[in-house]
C-alpha cells in the first residue's frame, strides 16, 4: 500500500509537472527533460509511469476533462433552467482557466491536436452532447427559439468560448478572459432567446464574475 501511494504521488506530480511545461511551453516545445525538470522526478521515474511524451498529455487532457466535467455535473444537478445551466458551466470553465493549472495545459493541449498520435476529440464531443441536450430543454422550457437546432446552438457555443478563451489567452495572458466570457453571453444571448423572453433573461451574463472565486479556506 505504501509503494502504490508513493508510485501514485509521483505520477500526480508527473501530470502537474507537464501540465506547467505543456501551459508554459507548448506541447512541440516541452521536452521529457523540461516535464522531469517541473516535477521534481528523474527521466528513469518519469518512463516508469508513461512511456512518451504523447501519453503523458493525454493523462493531462484526462485529468483536466475530469475535473472540468465533475464540477460541470455539479452544476447541472442542480436543476436550474437550461440557459442559466449553461452560463455557469461556461462560467466555472473559465474560473478553472484561470486559476488551475491542470485545466490550462488541457485545454491548451485539446487545441493543439496536429501534434498528438492520438487524436483529441472526447472532451469536445461531451461539451457538444451536454450543450444539445440543455439547449433542447431550453425550447421545451420556452426560453430558446424553438426553431432552432439544438445541434447547431451546442456548435455555435463551444467554438465561441474556444475562441474567447484562446484569444484571451495570446493577449492578456487570461486576465480579462471571465469578461470575455461574460460578453460573449451579452451578445449571444438575443440571437437565441425569444423577443417575449428576453428582458426575463437579459442579466443571466452576469451569472459570469469578472473575478474569479476565492479558494475555499
Amino acid at each position: 500500500m505504501v509503494k502504490q501511494a508513493r508510485a501514485q504521488i509521483t505520477r500526480d506530480a508527473i501530470i502537474l509537472g507537464a501540465a506547467k511545461a505543456f501551459d508554459r511551453q507548448g506541447y512541440g516545445m516541452a521536452s521529457i527533460a523540461d516535464i522531469a525538470a517541473e516535477a521534481s522526478v528523474t527521466k528513469g521515474a518519469l518512463y516508469f509511469h508513461f512511456q512518451s511524451k504523447d501519453e503523458i498529455a493525454h493523462a493531462v487532457i484526462e485529468q483536466q476533462h475530469d475535473r472540468s466535467f465533475s464540477a460541470g455535473a455539479a452544476i447541472i444537478e442542480e436543476g436550474l433552467p437550461a440557459i442559466e445551466t449553461m452560463i455557469r458551466l461556461c462560467a466555472s470553465l473559465a474560473e478553472q482557466l484561470v486559476t488551475d493549472p491542470i485545466v490550462q495545459a488541457g485545454i491548451r493541449l485539446t487545441t493543439d491536436v496536429s501534434n498528438f498520435e492520438r487524436p483529441v476529440a472526447d472532451p469536445y464531443e461531451d461539451w457538444l452532447r451536454t450543450f444539445e441536450t440543455l439547449t433542447a430543454r431550453g425550447i421545451e422550457e420556452g426560453d430558446i427559439v424553438a426553431t432552432l437546432d439544438p445541434a447547431m446552438i451546442a456548435h455555435f457555443i463551444i467554438p465561441s468560448f474556444t475562441g474567447v478563451q484562446l484569444v484571451s489567452e495570446t493577449l492578456a495572458g487570461r486576465t480579462d478572459l471571465l469578461q470575455r466570457v461574460r460578453e460573449m453571453w451579452t451578445i449571444l444571448l438575443p440571437a437565441f432567446v425569444p423577443a417575449d423572453r428576453y428582458d426575463a433573461l437579459k442579466d443571466l451574463p452576469q451569472l459570469v464574475p469578472t473575478t474569479p472565486a476565492a479558494p475555499a479556506s
